[in-house]
C-alpha cells in the first residue's frame, strides 16, 4: 500500500497560555495525530507538525505555514490536517489561493472537526460559508479592539506599547523617570542648537545616550541600543512628551493623564525646525549623509551616486552608493573605510611618506572625530575608492594633511607593521589599501548574523560562519536532550524556522566544517549559501560538491 505523508498544522492567534505545559497547540496536535492513526488503513502516516504560536490567521506571513508550503512544493506532503478550517486561514482570498496551490501539488486538505467534501459544489459552498463567518468574526473582533483603544486614548489612558524615553510604566500608567527626563530635555534643546538629526545622533553617541532599556512582562530585556536618525525623528515628533496621547489609527491627539516633560513652547520650536529641514532641497542637504560622496568608482570608471530606499520600500531609510546594476550599503562601506583609515594611521609609515607628512598623519585623532569632521577629512585624504568583485581599493593621498584636521597635543604612538594589502603606489603620490569584502545577501535578520551587516570583511564573514556552527551545535544538544523547538524559539527570541536552519548546520559534512574552522572555504561562501547547502543536500557528497564548487 502506498504511504501517504500527513502534515499537521496548528495555530493560535495569541501568545496567552503558550507557556503552559499543555496548551491549545498541544491539544490540536494530539487530536490531529489520533485522526491520522484512525486512517492508517488508507496508508496515512504522520510526517511533521508545523506550529505558529501567537500569529493571526488573517496574515500569510507565518514562518511555519511558509515552511509547510515549501515542503509541499517539494512533494514531501500529500495531506494537510488541521483541527478547524480557520486555523489554516481566516481570509477567504488567502484560503482560495492556498487551495489552488494544494490542487496544483496534488495535496488534500482535511479539517477533523468539520466534515465536508470539496470535490462537490455543495462541499465548496459549505467551506466558503465557514470561511465567511471566520473572516467576519476576525474583522468584528478587530473593530471592537480598535474602538476600545480609541475610547481609552480619548480619556488620556496609556494603552500599552514600548515605553518612551523619560517615562516608566507603573500600574499601566506613564510615570516620569527623573533621570531620563533630564536627558530627554537635553536632546530637544540640543537639536535646536545643532539643527541636524545626523549631528544630533552623533552627539548622543559621543555622550553615551541610548534608547530606553526596559523589561517586558516575560522578563525579556529590550532597548538600550544607540539612536538611529529615524528613532530620533520619531521621538522629537512624539506628542507624549507634552502630555498628549496620539491615536495612530485616526491621527487624533488627546490630552493624556500623564505629566508632560517638555514645555509646549520648546516642542513647538522643535517641530518648526523639523519642518524647515524637511523643506530644504540643497545639495548640502541631499549629500550631507554620505561620507564618500563622489569618491567611489567601479572598475570601468563609473562613479557611484548617492541613493536611498523610497518611503514605501521595505528597506525604508536605507542608504546606498549605486551605479547601474550595483548597490553598496552606505553604512557598511563607510564603516570599512573608517577601519581602513584608522589601521593606516596606526601603522609604521616611515620610509613610505616624508617625515613632515608622517607627522601630520600621526597628529590626527581619527577615533574621536565626529561624523562631519571625518567626512571632511576623508574628502581631502582619499583620492578615490574603487569597487571590484569582493574588494575595495582605497587611494590615499600622500600630500600634507590640512592643519585643521590635526589635534593639538595629540600624537599617535602606534607603529604597527603594514599588512601585505597596504603599499605605496607606483606614482609616489598615493598609499594603496586593498580590503577584501563579501556582500552578504542574508535570508533573515537573525541577531547572531554579524549584527545584521550586509558587507563584511573576509575575517568577519569567517567569524560569522563559525559562530553560526556553534549555535547550530548548541541547539542540536538542547534538541537531543528533549528540549522542544518551541522552547528553544522562545528562549533565544528567534523564529521557529530559524531554529531549524541552525539545526541543519549541525549535520553538515565534517569536511565542510573543517574547511570553515580553518577558513579554507571559498571567498564567495557566506551564511546564506551555507544555510542553503545545509538544508538542500542531505548526502555528504552532495553537500561537499555544492560547497567546494
Amino acid at each position: 500500500m502506498r504511504k501517504i505523508k500527513c502534515a499537521i498544522y496548528v495555530r493560535k492567534s495569541t501568545e496567552k497560555g503558550l507557556e503552559l505545559e499543555f496548551n491549545s497547540l498541544h491539544n490540536q496536535e494530539e487530536a490531529c495525530r489520533n485522526y491520522i492513526l484512525s486512517q492508517a488503513f488508507q496508508g496515512w502516516e504522520y510526517y511533521k507538525t508545523y506550529t505558529d504560536g501567537g500569529i493571526s490567521g488573517g496574515t500569510m506571513d507565518r514562518p511555519a505555514l511558509k515552511q509547510m508550503m515549501d515542503d509541499m512544493s517539494r512533494g514531501h506532503i500529500q495531506v494537510v490536517v488541521v483541527y478547524k478550517v480557520d486555523h489554516l486561514s481566516r481570509s477567504i482570498m488567502d484560503f482560495h489561493n492556498m487551495m489552488k496551490e494544494f490542487d496544483r501539488r496534488n495535496c488534500n486538505f482535511v479539517s477533523i472537526t468539520q466534515s465536508f467534501d470539496t470535490s462537490t459544489s455543495m462541499g465548496k459552498l459549505t467551506l466558503n460559508m465557514l470561511l465567511s463567518f471566520a473572516q467576519f468574526e476576525r474583522e468584528v473582533s478587530s473593530e471592537r479592539v480598535r474602538d476600545k483603544i480609541r475610547v481609552s486614548k480619548a480619556k488620556g489612558i496609556w494603552t500599552g506599547g514600548y515605553p518612551p524615553l523619560g517615562y516608566d510604566i507603573i500600574n499601566k500608567k506613564l510615570v516620569v523617570n527623573p533621570a531620563e527626563s533630564e536627558i530627554l530635555r537635553s536632546i530637544f534643546e540640543k537639536y535646536l542648537e545643532l539643527k541636524s538629526l545626523l549631528s544630533l545622533r552623533q552627539w548622543t553617541i559621543d555622550n553615551g545616550i541610548k534608547n530606553k532599556r526596559w523589561m517586558t512582562g516575560r522578563d525579556y530585556e529590550m532597548g538600550g541600543s544607540t539612536f538611529s536618525v529615524h528613532a530620533l525623528n520619531n521621538m522629537l515628533r512624539h506628542p507624549v512628551y507634552i502630555g498628549k496621547i496620539r491615536n495612530k489609527a485616526t491621527s487624533e491627539i488627546f490630552d493624556g493623564q500623564h505629566e508632560a516633560i517638555v514645555s509646549a513652547e520648546l516642542f513647538r520650536r522643535v517641530q518648526q525646525q523639523l519642518t524647515e529641514n524637511n523643506n530644504r532641497n540643497t545639495t548640502e542637504c541631499r549629500h550631507g549623509r554620505y561620507m564618500l560622496h563622489r569618491k567611489i568608482f567601479d572598475m570601468a570608471g563609473n562613479m557611484f551616486t548617492n541613493s536611498s530606499a523610497s518611503k514605501n520600500s521595505k528597506k525604508s531609510g536605507s542608504r546606498y552608493y549605486c551605479t547601474p546594476g550595483k548597490y553598496l550599503p552606505a553604512g557598511d562601506v563607510e564603516r570599512l573605510t573608517c577601519e581602513a583609515v584608522q589601521e593606516l594611521l596606526n601603522s609604521n609609515l616611515a620610509g613610505i611618506i616624508l617625515a613632515d607628512i608622517l607627522y601630520g598623519f600621526k597628529s590626527i585623532d581619527f577615533k574621536n572625530m565626529t561624523y562631519e569632521i571625518r567626512t571632511k577629512l576623508l574628502s581631502n585624504l582619499l583620492d578615490k575608492v574603487v569597487y571590484s568583485d569582493n574588494r575595495l581599493t582605497y587611494y590615499v593621498r600622500t600630500m600634507p594633511v590640512a592643519a585643521k584636521f590635526q589635534t593639538d597635543g595629540y600624537s599617535n604612538q602606534n607603529n604597527e607593521p603594514l599588512n601585505n594589502k597596504t603599499y605605496a603606489g607606483a606614482d609616489g603620490k598615493h598609499i594603496i589599501i586593498e580590503k577584501d569584502i563579501i556582500i552578504n545577501n542574508r535570508v533573515s535578520t537573525h541577531k547572531y548574523e554579524a549584527c545584521g551587516r550586509t558587507m563584511l570583511t573576509v575575517k568577519e564573514n569567517n567569524r560569522q560562519l563559525i559562530r553560526a556552527l556553534a549555535y547550530g551545535w548548541r541547539y542540536k544538544q538542547m534538541y537531543e536532550n528533549g528540549v522542544p523547538v518551541e522552547h528553544i524559539q522562545r528562549r533565544e527570541k528567534i523564529a521557529h524556522r530559524t531554529v531549524y536552519k541552525y539545526l541543519n548546520l549541525a549535520y553538515l559534512s565534517p569536511r565542510i566544517i573543517e574547511s570553515i574552522l580553518y577558513t579554507n572555504c571559498s571567498p564567495e561562501m557566506d551564511l546564506q549559501n551555507l544555510f542553503k547547502i545545509a538544508s538542500s543536500y542531505t548526502d555528504f557528497k552532495d553537500q561537499e560538491s555544492a560547497f567546494f564548487a
